[in-house]
């Protein structure tokens, strides 16, 4: 988004002369009903029962177990299993980075009297796990002072991340990147600078059960689809849950997203994100946020205590200094908010909602604010909270997304065969799209000024990546991704130099799309 914080933008969407909003001041759109009881019907692959939940994702446990106690090394157990072990981490204090490259592995802590097995960055270390094969168990562990990520998946498919303890990680706190048929359950995550569960460019992910707070943001699902958020607790972040699309990304919809059963509450945590990234202009005091994203549903959420609003829908025409993508649609529709508990919100906004208040004689605190045109979008029993510009949102035909169980899948997705092509690919999207997207600014510098900068010089991309050194003032300073191989950093080097906007490669040597 740039140095334009999100207070801003949507303080000039609701304000500005030519903005929807005021078009929608005079209009009532409620006798219009908005979908039918069909839209979550029950079917087969979705209405598994709740216990059954991580059938199809985790490691099969079925293999030889590897012991790791302290003063061992977890990465050299990594090392020396094979796909369908176990290994047991008992209590003590581990300070590395453990990098998963092997499907099937179970990685799980062993508790005793209360002492849990603690990775500790020790403000120094990136990230604590990384990986990039399929069928990943990660369980039982505290996770503490690393600068990156506590748990980062690189394109790696059903994978379960439960039961672990996260504090002071830096960037996320978990970070699935491109992956698919994913359970994120029962963790605790805290002090985050952007978002304590971040669900970046994946599909069929499910979180539940987790509790996330002193965090920019609580949950976020970036460019990803088919996700149930459900059952959090989600207080004292910054932000409570955000769902959004980030233009110039390889993947670029977000879609197809039930957010219900949390508590969202007391999210009035200052906002300490790293400077212009997308989460750092997120106004304090929000409960959920849309921005155009589609078919996002809320049920049954209680959204309680936060100073700004409940929640707040927007798109990318209502932001001034945002890059806009032309592949990406930049309006938030199909929005469908059904029953939810919503009070004591919207009690100190900031300023151009305090302003749109006077403009249209609203008297009360502010639970749902809509800025920008919103298609196809509904609220059921409007009536019970207090709104602007929702004038054009028609009546939801349906009430409830309760036969729909999860949108995970009924059988693991396939290993894939990976070639050097493959290799780039899946790193440049598992890894490199965290930080950097194409034509715009997000942690890191945009891709194309990176092609720039190094034309056909990959073997300078790849020695950065090992050792990189801050250059500019205006962007953090890079971490070093040292844990890729040689061939790895050098396959992703080529990749970037020759990766478009849509995240297509094109061989500069052969002038053709791979």
């Amino acid at each position: 988004m740039g140095k334009k914080l999100l207070s801003v933008a949507i303080g000039l969407a609701l304000l500005g002369g030519g903005v929807y909003l005021g078009s929608q001041l005079g209009s009532n759109n409620s006798a219009t009903i908005v979908g039918g009881a069909d839209r979550y019907a029950k079917t087969a692959s979705t209405s598994a029962a709740v216990g059954s939940l991580a059938k199809s994702v985790g490691a099969s446990g079925k293999g030889k177990v590897h012991d790791v106690k302290a003063g061992e090394s977890i990465q050299a157990a990594v090392r020396a299993a094979v796909p369908g072990d176990v290994i047991r981490i008992f209590p003590g204090t581990y300070k590395e980075t453990v990098y998963i490259d092997k499907d099937d592995i179970l990685i799980t802590g062993v508790i005793e009297q209360g002492q849990w097995p603690t990775l500790e960055g020790e403000r120094k270390l990136n990230d604590a796990i990384l990986y990039s094969g399929n069928n990943i168990t990660v369980e039982n562990l505290l996770i503490t002072h690393y600068k990156g990520n506590g748990i980062m998946g690189q394109a790696g498919n059903n994978f379960l991340i439960r039961n672990n303890r996260i504090v002071d990680t830096g960037v996320y706190g978990i970070f699935p990147q491109l992956g698919k048929n994913g359970l994120i359950s029962n963790n605790i995550v805290s002090g985050i600078e952007d978002a304590a569960i971040y669900v970046g460019m994946s599909d069929n992910i499910h979180v539940n059960n987790n509790e996330v707070f002193a965090s920019v943001a609580g949950i976020e699902f970036e460019n990803s689809r088919h996700g149930v958020i459900e059952n959090n607790l989600v207080y004292d972040n910054a932000g409570g849950i955000l769902t959004f699309i980030t233009p110039g990304l390889p993947i670029k919809t977000t879609f197809d997203l039930i957010i219900r059963n949390n508590f969202i509450t007391n999210n009035n945590h200052v906002n300490f994100g790293a400077p212009g990234s997308m989460v750092s202009g997120v106004p304090s005091g929000t409960g959920i946020v849309i921005m155009a994203a589609d078919e996002v549903t809320m049920e049954n959420n209680i959204i309680s205590g936060n100073k700004n609003a409940a929640i707040a829908i927007t798109d990318h025409d209502s932001f001034p200094n945002i890059t806009r993508d032309p592949e990406t649609d930049p309006k938030s529709d199909k929005i469908a908010i059904l029953n939810n508990v919503m009070y004591n919100n919207g009690t100190d906004p900031i300023p151009e909602i305090k302003a749109l208040k006077v403009a249209t004689f609203i008297t009360g605190n502010v639970d749902i604010v809509n800025a920008g045109e919103s298609r196809g979008s509904c609220i059921l029993n409007r009536d019970q909270y207090q709104t602007a510009g929702l004038s054009g949102y028609g009546t939801c035909g349906f009430s409830t997304t309760a036969d729909l169980v999860t949108y995970l899948l009924p059988e693991p997705v396939e290993p894939r065969p990976l070639g050097e092509l493959d290799k780039g690919k899946l790193t440049y999207f598992g890894v490199c799209t965290g930080c950097h997207a194409y034509n715009m600014r997000m942690i890191g510098p945009p891709v194309e000024t990176i092609q720039a900068l190094y034309m056909e010089n990959p073997e300078g991309i790849a020695e950065y990546i090992a050792k990189p050194e801050k250059k500019r003032d205006d962007y953090p300073a890079m971490p070093a991704q040292d844990y890729l191989t040689p061939e790895e950093r050098l396959a992703v080097a080529k990749y970037l130099l020759g990766v478009d906007n849509h995240g297509i490669f094109h061989d500069p040597a052969l002038n053709q799309n791979q």
